[in-house]
């Protein structure tokens, strides 16, 4: 391995992350998830000197995502190719599904320690730990300590590509990826869900327009969102 670079780089981060254990389980389908990884690495200047953080890793219950928002939300800074294979998405949304995860990293378990010995010493005594909790939502991860947080982003999208094909048949099963009015149906039940919000709280309404928007769906419930702007 070569010389640490000297400025922020998330390619080093990710091509020396090293997930070496993974969870055992799958994310929750229709719930939230919490991991609970241990992320190990040696002090950049430092020889026999092994950095040990914990900590909770809360991944967000997969959304349905349209494809007009999905292309809203990616297409600033690409290229025209890229531009293109958005227009086919948007063209044939009814044969296309896309899932948007999210995580967010629970600081209040969060703690971490340097240990005085070789980074693989530590390694066996973590996973051995670890091994002993019999958590399946549990990762042993290898990584570097600048910047480290990348390590866990490294661990989130793998975590998830192991996790979509069971998050996707379990939503089929549920029906909610067919269609009313062209709104698939999780879509029309977050949208449900947050006029619900929006009517007990008019704080929330602002939120309830974003989601509009960003599902591109605004037109078709302008009637009803203005109807709850004039009320409150």
């Amino acid at each position: 391995m070569g010389k640490p670079p000297t400025t922020f780089d998330f390619w080093y981060a990710v091509k020396n992350t090293d997930v070496v254990v993974p969870p055992k389980r799958h994310l929750e389908t229709f719930g939230n998830t919490i991991i609970n990884y241990v992320l190990v690495s040696e002090l950049m200047d430092s020889v026999s000197q092994v950095r040990v953080r914990e900590g909770r890793m809360q991944a967000m219950r997969p959304q349905i995502v349209t494809p007009a928002a999905y292309s809203q939300m990616i297409l600033e800074g690409f290229g025209e190719q890229a531009e293109k294979y958005l227009e086919w998405l948007r063209e044939h949304e009814d044969s296309v599904h896309v899932l948007q995860y999210g995580y967010s990293l629970k600081q209040e378990a969060f703690s971490e320690e340097i240990i005085n010995d070789g980074i693989e010493n530590v390694l066996d005594r973590v996973k051995k730990d670890v091994a002993a909790r019999n958590d399946p939502l549990s990762a042993v991860v290898k990584g570097v300590d600048k910047p480290w947080d990348v390590c866990l982003v490294r661990l989130f999208w793998l975590v998830i590509k192991n996790s979509v094909e069971v998050n996707f048949k379990e939503m089929a099963e549920r029906k909610l990826f067919e269609r009313h009015e062209g709104i698939p149906a999780g879509v029309r039940e977050e949208i449900e869900t947050a006029f619900a919000a929006a009517t007990i709280d008019s704080r929330k309404i602002r939120d309830l327009g974003a989601l509009l928007q960003r599902h591109g769906v605004f037109e078709q419930f302008q009637d009803r969102f203005f109807a709850l702007v004039k009320r409150s």
